[in-house]
């Protein structure tokens, strides 16, 4: 029987991409994003490249907690048990600390953070009862140092912090967390609607980046990562 995967924030990039690596690997996979298009198409989409192993489509905003958890519960009874989550939700505004508003700023507390939260405590227990599982959580080089255009600087330092503490307590239980630093700019629309003029060895590949967490995932326990960095060969750093 094929294993599942669940990732939160399927889109054109990173998410898109891990699923459907993923699913070319045999994977039953449940897309969640916020709009019921997005997965229904996504999940018809693997379907259609890769098999008909069950792959499912669930619509959610991660930052209404009630809501995820109610996402999440009718994953395991569908599918089976959850053997590889994706956290891959993040977003910001460039604006300084005068300008952002207290919601603004609270929002991409949710969407880093506190939808990592709810999704952890909706999946790791059955992980770590099983003595199995991997848990990927897409961050960013602004969860290191922060600027003075905010974007999602706090959020993700905040987002480190809670997956460094979900690691440290599910690695002894046979649970694999890590984190991924992604610098620069991930080749998909929005970027390439931002940078329109920006060379393509300046974007980081969604495939190669979601072949790396497949790397990550396959680790032996004798050898988990926690954190890994990524970036394109001419990015300054």
């Amino acid at each position: 029987m094929a294993k599942v995967a669940l990732v939160l924030g399927v889109g054109p990039g990173i998410g898109g991409a891990v699923a459907a690596k993923w699913a070319s690997e045999g994977w039953k996979v449940a897309c969640v994003a916020r709009s019921a298009e997005k997965v229904a198409a996504m999940a018809t989409k693997l379907t259609a490249d890769y098999g008909d192993v069950g792959h499912r489509g669930y619509d959610c905003d991660v930052t209404d907690a009630d809501a995820l958890t109610a996402c999440i519960a009718p994953v395991e009874a569908e599918l089976g048990s959850i053997e590889f989550m994706c956290y891959n939700c993040g977003m910001g505004y460039f604006k300084k600390y005068d300008a952002i508003t207290p919601a603004e700023f609270e929002q991409t507390w949710r969407v880093s953070t506190l939808g990592l939260l709810v999704a952890a405590q909706a999946v790791c227990p059955k992980m770590a009862e099983r003595g199995s599982g991997v848990v990927a959580v897409t961050g960013a080089t602004s969860a290191l140092r922060g600027k003075p255009l905010l974007f999602h600087g706090s959020a993700k330092s905040a987002q480190r912090s809670l997956c460094q503490s979900l690691a440290k307590d599910l690695f002894p239980k046979g649970v694999h967390v890590f984190y991924t630093i992604v610098d620069g700019m991930v080749d998909q629309t929005p970027s390439r609607t931002f940078q329109p003029d920006l060379p393509q060895l300046n974007f980081l590949s969604p495939e190669a980046i979601a072949q790396t967490y497949w790397d990550i995932a396959k680790q032996p326990r004798s050898c988990f990562t926690f954190e890994i960095d990524m970036r394109p060969h001419v990015e300054e750093w």
